[in-house]
């Protein structure tokens, strides 16, 4: 039987909380091996201090993990591999809009509030369907942003039975 893993992922950007500390605890005890990744893609909000006051943290719990501990920064290069061939196959396009651009956007009180933001959002590709505005972001704080097409889902349907569900 495989071993059940757990990972744990925080961001070096501040102390962690009574929440991460909850899902931590959780996750080791739930799993035979306990992974910890460090999520410090963003330079500009993470610091050594933080990472290393959620070692600290984590050890204070009683928890252990494997060695060495993965960092997102280290895989920076698969990243953009897989960024390149999203790209290729036209499922990506660059955003130049801000954090305040986006909060703007996002708290305007009426319909078609993301409509500031068009200046981001592509045409129809070939096949005549534009990428959603509400897509997903990986953040290139070298050059912008690169954004995922992020339709809404259809809801599933309600399975139907003459059985009881036990």
């Amino acid at each position: 039987m495989a071993d059940r893993v757990a990972r744990f992922a925080p961001s070096p950007t501040g102390p962690l909380h009574l929440g991460h500390a909850f899902a931590a605890l959780v996750a080791a005890s739930r799993a035979d091996r306990f992974l910890l990744r460090i999520e410090d893609i963003d330079p500009t909000r993470c610091k050594p201090e933080w990472e290393a006051a959620i070692y600290d943290d984590l050890r204070w719990l009683g928890l252990a993990w494997e060695v060495p501990v993965m960092h997102q920064s280290a895989r920076l290069a698969v990243y953009q591999d897989a960024l390149t061939a999203l790209h290729a196959m036209g499922l990506t396009y660059a955003c130049t809009c801000t954090r305040a651009d986006i909060k703007a956007a996002l708290s305007a009180p009426q319909e078609g509030a993301m409509a500031p933001m068009a200046r981001s959002t592509p045409a129809p590709a070939a096949g005549g369907r534009a990428m959603a505005p509400s897509a997903l972001i990986w953040r290139k704080p070298w050059r912008g942003c690169i954004r995922f097409s992020s339709p809404k889902p259809e809801p599933a349907p309600v399975p139907t039975t003459s059985t009881p569900i036990s």
